[in-house]
C-alpha cells in the first residue's frame, strides 16, 4: 500500500501548497485593503472548488465502474494520458509564473472588489478549482494504476495535511522555505512519476484495443523476477516500471522523461542576482498579520540558480539513468531468485509449472502461454472447482497478469486450450489469511434444465398470445373499439411478460412490438406495425376499418412466431443476462413514458416485465442460491418493494395512471426502487457465467 502512496503524496503536497499560497494571497489582499468582511466570499469560492473536485472524482469512479472490461482499460488509459498532460503543464506553469503569481492575484482581487460579491466568489473558485481538478484526476489515475485506492488516498491526505501546515507556517512567519527550490525539486519528481503514468496509460490503451502492440514486449523479466517481490512492488508503485513492458511503453517513457526533464531543468536556470548596495534600514514598524501572508508568495522568487543547473546534460541524463540503475542494482542484488507467485506456465503439458505455495492476500500471477493454442486459464479450488481468478483467450507466446486474492485453502491451475481438454495442475496449500469468496462455476449442463423450463413457459405464453391477438382482430372487424382497447392491453401485457425470449424472437419482435422511433415518417410510416401501431390508432380516434388490417397482421405475426420459436436457437447465456436487461429496458422506456402512444399503460407493461423477471429468477434460483444466498434474498425484497409501488399507481377502478400524471413523490420512489433492484441484479450474469473450468 505505502509504495502506491508516494505519487499521490507528492501531488497532494505540491498542489495543496499551490492552492494554499493562492488562498493566502487572496486573504492577505483583502485584509490589507480593509475588506475583512468580504472573506466569507473567498471561503465560499474555495469550498465550491473543493466540492467540484470531489464530484469530479466521483464521476470518474462511477463512469469507470459502469463500463465493460475493455472499455475500462481504454477509459483509464485516456485519462492517464490527460493526467500526464495536466501535470506537465502544471509544473511548467508554476516555473514560469511563480515570480508574478502574487501580483496577478492581487490585480484580480482588486478588480473583483470593484465588480461585487459574485466576482470575488468566482475569482477564488477559479483560483483553487484548477488545482483541485488536477489533484482529483491524478489521484484517480494513480489509484487505477495501483489497483487499489487506500494507498493513494492515504498518501494524498498526508500530502494535503502537510501542505496546509506549511502554508500556515508561511502565513504566520514561523517557517521559511525556499519555494523556488521546492517547486523545482517536486516538479522534477512529478515529471518522473508522470513518465510512469504515461507508460501505464499506453498499456491500458493497448489492452483496450485502442493501440496496437499489446503483445510486443521490449522488457519481459517475468521468468527471472517475481512481480510480487518487495523490490518489484516498490519500483512499480513509485516509478510505474513493471517486469513486463511493451516497446511502446518503453519508448514513450524514455522519450518523455528525457525531453520533458531537459526542458524543465533548463527553464530553472536563472542568472544570479547582483548584490545590491546596502541601504539604511529604518526602524521596523509593528508587523501586521496581513503583511505576513505574502511571505510564501515572495519566497517564490528568492532562490538563486545553482551551479549544477548551468550544466546542460548532466542533470537530465542523471535523472533518466538513476531510476534504471537503482532498479537494476536491486534486481541484481536479489540474485534473480524467484519468490512465490512467479511466472506460471499455461499449456496442455505445462499447466501450472512454476506455481508454488504463495503467501495469503492479493497476488499477481504472470501467466505465460507456452503451448500452441489459445487457452482459458482458471485459478481454482480443485475440490469444489470454485474459481478465484481467470483469464480468457490467452494467446500462444503471450504473458498476461492475473490478480487474485488468496486465503487459507488449496489452489490449482486449470488450463483449457481451444478445442482441447481441460488440464489441472498439482494443488498447493496456502496457510493463514482470511476466508476468500470464490465463484462456483456454471456449465452449460447446469443451465440446460432452466432453459428447457423457460422455453416451455414461453411456448405456453405464445399460445395464449395467439388467442388474444385473434380476439383483438375480431373486435376491430366487429367495430367494437371499447372492447378492442381492453383486449389490446391484455394481449400486450401477455407479450411483455415473455421478455427474456426477446433475443430469440429475431425480426418477429420488431414486427410485433416495434416503435415508431427512427422511422422516416414516425407513426405514419408504412413500416410501423404491431402493438404500438394499434395503440396509437385506438387512442387517436382512428376507425376500426383502418385498424383491422393492422390487427390482422399482428395476429399473423404472432402465429408465425409461435411456429418458428421451437426451432430458434436460445443461447443459455441469455438467461442470466435477461434477469437484468428486461428491467433495464423498463427503467429506460416504461418509467419515462417514452413508449406511450396514448394508452397511458406504461406501468402495466412495467408490471408485466417484473412478472417475466420473477419467472426467470424462479428458474435460476437454485443456481443463484448455491453461489450467493444473500443476493437472492436481497433481490426478493427489492422486487416486493417495486411491485408494491406499482400497485399504488393503479387506482381501485382498475385504470392505470399514466407516467406523466404520477405524483412526483411516487414517481421518484418507483425510479429509486427499480434502480436499486437493477443494482442488486447486476452481479447475476457474472455469477452464472458459463466457464470452461466447470
Amino acid at each position: 500500500m505505502w509504495d502506491d502512496a508516494f505519487p499521490s503524496f507528492l501531488i497532494g503536497l505540491r498542489e495543496g501548497l499551490e492552492a494554499g499560497l493562492v488562498v493566502s494571497i487572496l486573504v492577505a489582499t483583502l485584509v490589507r485593503a480593509g475588506e475583512k468582511a468580504r472573506l466569507p466570499q473567498v471561503w465560499t469560492g474555495v469550498l465550491a472548488a473543493l466540492g467540484l473536485s470531489l464530484s469530479f472524482g466521483a464521476v470518474l469512479t462511477f463512469t469507470s465502474a459502469n463500463l465493460s472490461a475493455k472499455a475500462q482499460e481504454a477509459f483509464g488509459g485516456c485519462l492517464s494520458i490527460i493526467a500526464v498532460a495536466f501535470v506537465t503543464a502544471m509544473v511548467f506553469w508554476m516555473r514560469r509564473n511563480a515570480r508574478t503569481l502574487s501580483g496577478e492575484i492581487k490585480e484580480k482581487v482588486t478588480a473583483a472588489l470593484a465588480m461585487g460579491a459574485g466576482m470575488l466568489v468566482v475569482t477564488s473558485f477559479l483560483a483553487v478549482g484548477r488545482e483541485g481538478l488536477e489533484t482529483a484526476l491524478f489521484i484517480w489515475t494513480t489509484a487505477q494504476t495501483a489497483g487499489e485506492s487506500t494507498g493513494p488516498m492515504v498518501g494524498a491526505a498526508i500530502g494535503l495535511v502537510l501542505a496546509t501546515a506549511l502554508c500556515w507556517g508561511l502565513y504566520r512567519r514561523v517557517l521559511k522555505i525556499n519555494l523556488t527550490k521546492f517547486f523545482t525539486y517536486t516538479g522534477a519528481g512529478l515529471v518522473i512519476i508522470a513518465a510512469g503514468v504515461l507508460a501505464y496509460g499506453l498499456r491500458d490503451l493497448q489492452e483496450g484495443g485502442v493501440l496496437p502492440g499489446a503483445g510486443s514486449f521490449a522488457v519481459d523479466l517475468g521468468g527471472s523476477v517475481d512481480a510480487n517481490s518487495w523490490y518489484a512492488t516498490l519500483v512499480q508503485g513509485v516509478l510505474n516500471l513493471t517486469t513486463q513492458m511493451t516497446w511502446l511503453q518503453v519508448v514513450a517513457y524514455v522519450v518523455y522523461l528525457a525531453v520533458v526533464m531537459t526542458l524543465f531543468l533548463r527553464g530553472t536556470r536563472v542568472a544570479a542576482p547582483k548584490p545590491a548596495a546596502p541601504k539604511p534600514v529604518a526602524a521596523p514598524a509593528p508587523a501586521q498579520s496581513a503583511e505576513s501572508a505574502d511571505a510564501g508568495a515572495d519566497a517564490l522568487a528568492s532562490a538563486p540558480a545553482s551551479a549544477a543547473a548551468r550544466r546542460r546534460w548532466v542533470v537530465p541524463v542523471a535523472v533518466v539513468a538513476v531510476p534504471a540503475v537503482v532498479a537494476g542494482a536491486v534486481i541484481a542484488g536479489s540474485s534473480g531468485k524467484q519468490a512465490a507467485a512467479a511466472t506460471v506456465s499455461v499449456s496442455p503439458t505445462e499447466c501450472g509449472k512454476g506455481f508454488t505455495a504463495p503467501r495469503p492476500g492479493q497476488q499477481t500471477f504472470q501467466m505465460r502461454n507456452t503451448g500452441g493454442q489459445t487457452s482459458e486459464v482458471y485459478l481454482i479450488n480443485p475440490a469444489t472447482n470454485a474459481v478465484y481468478g481467470e483469464i480468457e483467450g490467452l494467446a500462444p507466446g503471450t504473458t498476461r497478469a492475473l490478480v487474485a486474492t488468496l486465503g487459507a485453502g488449496q489452489y490449482a491451475w486449470r488450463c483449457v486450450p481451444t478445442g482441447g481438454k481441460a488440464v489441472t495442475s498439482a494443488a498447493v496449500t496456502v496457510s493463514g489469511g482470511a476466508a476468500v469468496q470464490a465463484v462456483l462455476p456454471v456449465s452449460e449442463d447446469d443451465l440446460a434444465g432452466p432453459l428447457g423450463q423457460y422455453k416451455a413457459y414461453v411456448d405456453v405464453g405464445l399460445a395464449t398470445l395467439q388467442t388474444e391477438t385473434a380476439k383483438l382482430a375480431a373486435d376491430l372487424h366487429a367495430g367494437d373499439l371499447a372492447t378492442a382497447k381492453k383486449d389490446w392491453l391484455t394481449a400486450h401485457v401477455q407479450y411483455s411478460s415473455l421478455g427474456a425470449a426477446y433475443g430469440t424472437f429475431q425480426d418477429f419482435d420488431q414486427a410485433i412490438n416495434g416503435r415508431a422511433d427512427g422511422l422516416p415518417k414516425g407513426v405514419d410510416d408504412p413500416d410501423f406495425h404491431g402493438f404500438h401501431r394499434l395503440e396509437y390508432g385506438l387512442w387517436h380516434g382512428q376507425t376500426p376499418e383502418a385498424l383491422a388490417p393492422v390487427a390482422d397482421k399482428l395476429a399473423a405475426d404472432v402465429t408465425g412466431l409461435r411456429k418458428a420459436f421451437p426451432t430458434q436457437d436460445f443461447d443459455p447465456t441469455d438467461l442470466p443476462l435477461r434477469t437484468h436487461e428486461i428491467l433495464e429496458n423498463t427503467l429506460q422506456f416504461e418509467l419515462t413514458g417514452d413508449t406511450d402512444e396514448g394508452s397511458g399503460t406504461n406501468l402495466a407493461t412495467a408490471q408485466a416485465n417484473l412478472a417475466g423477471t420473477q419467472e426467470l429468477l424462479g428458474l435460476l434460483r437454485p443456481l443463484i442460491s448455491a453461489r450467493s444466498p444473500q443476493l437472492i434474498a436481497t433481490v426478493d425484497a427489492d422486487i416486493a418493494r417495486f411491485g408494491g409501488l406499482l400497485k399504488q399507481s393503479q387506482p381501485s377502478g382498475g385504470a392505470w395512471t399514466p407516467v406523466s400524471q404520477l405524483d412526483p413523490t411516487l414517481r421518484s420512489a418507483l425510479n429509486g426502487a427499480l434502480g436499486q433492484l437493477l443494482e442488486d441484479l447486476a452481479p447475476i450474469p457474472d455469477l452464472l457465467e458459463i466457464r470452461k473450468s466447470a
